[in-house]
């Protein structure tokens, strides 16, 4: 490996500052979108980008952006960048790495002396985890013209308050439209297995799956527990159970590339001697070919009717989005492993089983995503971690991806 062009103990220090905000004791981050502590992680950034000489700017989506000026403002800017926010007691550098990795690609920027032609701009999106209001990749989604702004604004937290109450701490001036950009560069935490297994620093991300998801609502008939019969009971909680099973046996049939998940479920009255009249639950399904989607869309809600009739449980499933498999910019990928070949660090092509906001961000401009190893492909919990040298390595190709295309 040849000397990298950023400061690797710096980035170690910014990445380990930003994880106070939030904090858990055991060492993850609760940051939800919008959170009092996700605001002052914010506030943190906005003060380490002034520091940085850089300009920055908030749209009405509370989406940040940080400017670099280049030699020809005319040009579009290179943009690069991920979130801060996190999943309920989840890890330290899922999305904050990308952010602090791309402050320190402004910083060695300025170390260097460096003048790009085209400006260069870190952003920070809103709510990329969908934690708090239901719905993955809010900001970047609202910004690309994907979310209905009318919608998606009213949708509510647990505590029923809407994103857009919570977005009046961080709403700032500049409208929430896309605008063009040269190329968009997104590094995050690989989320699996595969880097580390192979023993390499960096995956050149060729492509998002696809995903699909539910919220989902079996209503039934709440009645005590210990005086009604099987033949008259509604049970919502029972029908869930049943398609929860069946979530599972549709992701299980489509093999090692088959992904479907329940990870919220909220039982009405939740009572130990009462049956559960309502059950309130999230569905979602991912797979690398749109086409096998297609198809799983059309399985799911046929099947669940089917479950839903068999329990005399009536059943709402609402499709709050789908995401096409998104392909990254071929000559960015070249690039990248054009840079990576540069600086002696190994590297592989690798699929990401996540959604990012670089998906919404292809939508207006060429875009591409690096990935680093993380330990035991742990991520959403507070047991998420990464190693210095890895972090530095990501850092390294995306400081390269952004100069060279920014000129």
């Amino acid at each position: 490996m040849k000397h990298l062009p950023i400061n690797s103990e710096r980035l170690w220090d910014s990445l380990c500052e930003m994880a106070r905000f939030g904090a858990t004791a055991k060492g993850g981050v609760h940051r939800l979108a919008l959170s009092p502590p996700d605001l002052a992680a914010r506030a943190h950034f906005a003060a380490l980008c002034e520091q940085a000489g850089l300009a920055l700017r908030s749209d009405e989506y509370g989406n940040m952006f940080a400017r670099r000026e280049g030699a020809d403002p005319s040009l579009p800017p290179v943009l690069f960048g991920s979130h801060l926010d996190s999943q309920p007691n989840g890890g330290r550098y899922d999305g904050a790495l990308g952010v602090m990795a791309g402050l320190e690609v402004m910083r060695s920027l300025n170390d260097h002396h460096v003048v790009t032609q085209a400006p260069v701009e870190l952003v920070n999106w809103t709510d990329e985890e969908g934690a708090r209001f239901g719905k993955a990749l809010l900001g970047s989604g609202l910004w690309a013209g994907v979310h209905p702004p009318a919608a998606t604004l009213a949708r509510c937290d647990a505590e029923g308050i809407t994103l857009g109450q919570a977005l009046a701490a961080a709403r700032g001036a500049t409208p929430g439209t896309p605008f063009a950009g040269a190329a968009y560069f997104e590094l995050h935490i690989e989320q699996g297995v595969m880097l580390e297994r192979a023993h390499l620093p960096l995956g050149i991300v060729t492509f998002c799956q696809a995903q699909v998801w539910y919220d989902v609502v079996a209503l039934g008939q709440a009645a005590h527990a210990g005086t009604t019969p099987p033949a008259f009971r509604h049970d919502a909680l029972l029908c869930a159970a049943r398609v929860i099973d069946l979530v599972d046996r549709m992701m299980r049939a489509r093999g090692e590339d088959g992904r479907g998940t329940v990870g919220r479920l909220v039982v009405i009255p939740n009572s130990s001697n009462v049956i559960p009249g309502e059950v309130r639950f999230s569905v979602e399904f991912r797979h690398p070919s749109d086409a096998e989607l297609s198809r799983i869309k059309a399985q799911f809600p046929r099947e669940a009717g089917f479950i839903a009739r068999d329990c005399e449980v009536a059943l709402a499933i609402s499709e709050i989005f789908t995401l096409p498999a998104t392909p990254f910019d071929p000559g960015l990928l070249a690039m990248m492993r054009t840079a990576a070949d540069d600086l002696g660090l190994g590297h592989r092509d690798i699929i990401s089983g996540g959604g990012h906001d670089s998906i919404y961000a292809a939508h207006h401009m060429k875009a591409a995503m690096i990935f680093i190893p993380c330990k035991d492909g742990k991520s959403h919990c507070e047991e998420e971690s990464i190693e210095p040298g890895d972090a530095a390595a990501g850092t390294a190709l995306l400081y390269e991806a952004v100069k060279r295309t920014a000129g």
